[in-house]
């Protein structure tokens, strides 16, 4: 099924429970380029051929710039030109990085994604973020350019590891906790095995997952208001993933949990116990002992911080979140007591 979104200068275009064979409908194979890496090439070659396709090592460590100005070499050897069209197919690594490389080569392609990880389908691709890491600093760098396409081929979660369905689901959680309270109650009914075990139940709740990150962001796609919101669990969550070799999901799970414990403390939320059970029924870790002067030193470079205050997500309930701007004094006061819960 497509439909197209509307963002302030551009249209994506959704495929929704479509296949990757739909690719040489949407860009010409003569004229494309496809970026992933060597997990999914190895799982699905058939997939690739026909495609001129550059293959980078898997993993969040390789989302750096020296990959980037790999690629671009890779790109003159093949002659891509303004004409051609970039196609990141893979989870958040690559459609990240393809999206960057897409928005600053020749100064700007065409480009489209196929996430392939549960993180990349409701998230990572969505809403024009593309960048890279800048040593332990989560995406330090980068453009918000929106994607033209965007096709999910839900048969492409069959090499996925049970690790990255977890890790997938973080950001499933985020959105029932900041947006959707309903949401919230049907992941407390089902578990991760009704979803990867119904192929028509995943592809229902990605596409939920994906309709409430593309209204956030029409409202706000440049991360003026509403849009922060998305950063539920990422500020103290991106800090400890770099410093403690966390993955992504992990992390903002952690991350989650705290902003929960902040926000009891600051808007007077009660609900903590709900998100925790819900958290570790989708095996997703809730605690972890960090050092809090080691963490609040990437935590303090932050892209939500403005001078002396950090704008940080907090929940008034389940389903509704706020941004309450922090004294960032107070914050690494709040921060080093989180270990002694």
């Amino acid at each position: 099924m497509e439909k197209i979104i509307k963002f302030s200068t551009a249209a994506t275009h959704f495929y929704f429970a479509a296949a990757i064979s739909k690719l040489k409908e949407i860009a010409d194979k003569k004229m494309a380029v496809i970026i992933t890496d060597e997990h999914i090439y190895t799982a699905h070659s058939k997939k690739f051929s026909g495609w001129k396709t550059i293959v980078l090592k898997p993993g969040e460590q390789y989302k750096v710039q020296p990959t980037v100005d790999e690629v671009i070499q890779q790109l003159i050897g093949l002659q891509a030109d303004r004409k051609t069209t970039l196609i990141g197919v893979g989870g958040g690594v690559i459609t990240d990085i393809t999206g960057y490389i897409a928005s600053v080569y020749m100064r700007g392609l065409r480009f489209g994604f196929v996430p392939t990880s549960i993180l990349g389908l409701v998230d990572a691709s969505i809403g024009g973020k593309n960048g890279i890491d800048v040593g332990p600093y989560k995406n330090m760098v980068g453009v918000i350019r929106q994607p033209s396409f965007i096709l999910h081929d839900m048969n492409l979660l069959n090499s996925l590891p049970q690790l990255e369905w977890e890790n997938g689901f973080a950001e499933v959680i985020k959105h029932a906790c900041i947006k959707d309270a309903a949401l919230f109650a049907a992941l407390e009914k089902n578990t991760l095995k009704d979803y990867q075990s119904r192929r028509k139940t995943i592809a229902e709740l990605v596409e939920r997952n994906a309709l409430i990150k593309i209204r956030v962001v029409q409202k706000d796609e440049f991360e003026k208001g509403d849009r922060r919101l998305l950063n539920l669990g990422h500020t103290l969550g991106h800090a400890i993933e770099t410093q403690y070799n966390l993955i992504h999901g992990h992390a903002i799970a952690i991350g989650m949990v705290a902003a929960c414990r902040i926000s009891e403390q600051l808007s007077g939320f009660k609900q903590t116990e709900r998100v925790v059970q819900l958290l570790e029924r989708y095996h997703l870790p809730t605690h972890l002992d960090f050092d809090p002067g080691k963490v609040f030193e990437v935590l303090k470079m932050d892209k939500k911080r403005e001078l002396k205050t950090m704008n940080f997500v907090l929940l008034d309930k389940i389903g509704k979140a706020v941004v309450r701007a922090i004294p960032m004094k107070q914050l690494e006061q709040i921060i080093g007591g989180l270990n002694q819960k």
